[in-house]
């Protein structure tokens, strides 16, 4: 059985983010998931925010972690640390790893691990996000050999953006036989 990981972002993903649709789909069928709210996701922290994950990471051991935004500026800073690998990692909306916002500035700059710790990696961005642009998230995929998947107008992929019941995203977790 899959054990999925949901990492929100900045400000967190509660109801009706896609990220909550997904994991009430995949809870809704005994599926197994985890969708951690992390203390201060207003002001984060990036030690503390990487102390709380690693903690989720080992006692929940997921095989298929789902980030959003900042989630993926933080998956980039675990994989310094004694992670165990997973399957299938999903990097959703990750801002330029060379953010000014004042509020992230512990997570900023960030470089691109060596080490992805994950089998397979697919990377879904917008065409108009404000938080990256499609080369340098093209870029980003090329280095860590992931899928690139570019959603038309997406904008940072979040509710606001008009993402809350997301098909795309539960069809490649839910319903993809190769996991």
């Amino acid at each position: 059985m899959n054990r999925i990981l949901i990492l929100h972002g900045w400000e967190g993903s509660d109801y009706p983010h896609w990220q909550s649709h997904l994991a009430m789909e995949i809870a809704k069928n005994y599926g197994c998931v985890c969708l951690p709210k992390i203390e201060d996701m207003y002001n984060p922290i990036k030690s503390e925010w990487m102390k709380k994950t690693k903690e989720i990471l080992d006692s929940f051991n997921p095989n298929i972690v789902v980030c959003h935004s900042l989630a993926n500026t933080l998956w980039f800073w675990l994989c310094n640390e004694d992670i165990k690998r997973v399957k299938k990692l999903f990097l959703v909306a990750p801002p330029s790893l060379n953010t000014k916002e004042e509020a992230l500035k512990s997570f900023f700059p960030c470089k691109l691990p060596s080490d992805i710790k994950a089998k397979e990696v697919e990377l879904i961005v917008s065409d108009n996000d404000k938080w990256i642009s499609v080369d340098e998230a093209q870029e980003i995929a090329k280095n860590l050999n992931a899928q690139f998947t570019i959603i038309k107008n997406g904008g940072h992929i979040n509710s606001d953006s008009g993402f809350g019941k997301w098909e795309y995203i539960e069809n490649r977790i839910i319903n993809n036989t190769n996991f």
